[in-house]
């Protein structure tokens, strides 16, 4: 790793400290130009002289939101400057995707392993995405539980018999839409004759045992759909009319 220089934007005193600590003994090559406590003691220090690497804490001042504005501002005028965010935010979930949609380099969570000379290393060689432990642990958690339902939908698919138009009857009965709107959608061939006998079909299908001795409306036969993951709640749109 060349050296390189580096400004650190933290409002914690003592974590500033100890952030400082880490990359006196552990990245040499490191050289802090400038520290800063809040956004415009920042934006001075980068008048002054530009860093190779911001080291950007999110939660400046009580606020979350500052710390994604200066990534995205500097990466739109800086586009060249490495952004490591190094936050203790380490539930608020929505963040990290905000900040990553700013651009940032990567996510080091203030737990477990902190930060590490190969986190740095890695922004620096110009690897995208670089994230520490605990945050890795949660995006290949999703991630399995992502694959995990596609599978159980894909079986649940075969399983019932559901070909694409049932797929798509189900998918827009749960979006709201009257038998007369799914007629008219675009490659959908079936009138509102056609559309009752394929949701009674549907509904032999999903409850074959019955629904202990009640009638099965459009919307328990949607609930159904959901609860076998033959519908996909986070992919619930519509096709073109």
């Amino acid at each position: 790793m060349n050296n390189f220089k580096i400004i650190i934007v933290e409002d914690v005193p003592l974590e500033l400290k100890g952030t400082v600590g880490i990359i006196h003994n552990d990245i040499p090559e490191a050289e802090i130009i400038g520290t800063a406590e809040n956004e415009t003691a920042y934006w001075k220090l980068l008048k002054a002289q530009l860093p190779d690497l911001v080291l950007l804490d999110l939660g400046l001042g009580g606020s979350t939101t500052v710390g994604v504005e200066i990534c995205r501002h500097t990466k739109d005028t800086y586009p060249d400057i490495k952004v490591l965010i190094f936050t203790g935010e380490t539930l608020n979930e929505k963040l990290w995707v905000d900040v990553l949609d700013a651009g940032c380099d990567g996510i080091i969570l203030k737990s477990g392993e902190l930060l590490t000379r190969g986190d740095v290393s890695s922004v620096m060689d110009g690897k995208r995405l670089v994230f520490n432990q605990p945050i890795l642990e949660k995006i290949v958690s999703r991630f399995k539980a992502s694959v995990s339902n596609q599978l159980m939908r894909q079986e649940a698919l075969v399983n019932y018999e559901i070909d694409e138009y049932d797929e798509r009857f189900l998918r827009h009965l749960a979006l709201g839409y009257t038998k007369e709107q799914i007629t008219n959608l675009r490659g959908m061939p079936f009138g509102v004759k056609s559309l009752e006998k394929r949701q009674n079909e549907l509904v032999q299908k999903l409850f074959p045992d019955g629904n202990g001795g009640f009638g099965v409306n459009a919307t328990r036969l949607v609930v159904r759909a959901l609860e076998l993951r033959i519908l996909d709640i986070d992919n619930l749109r519509p096709d073109e009319e």
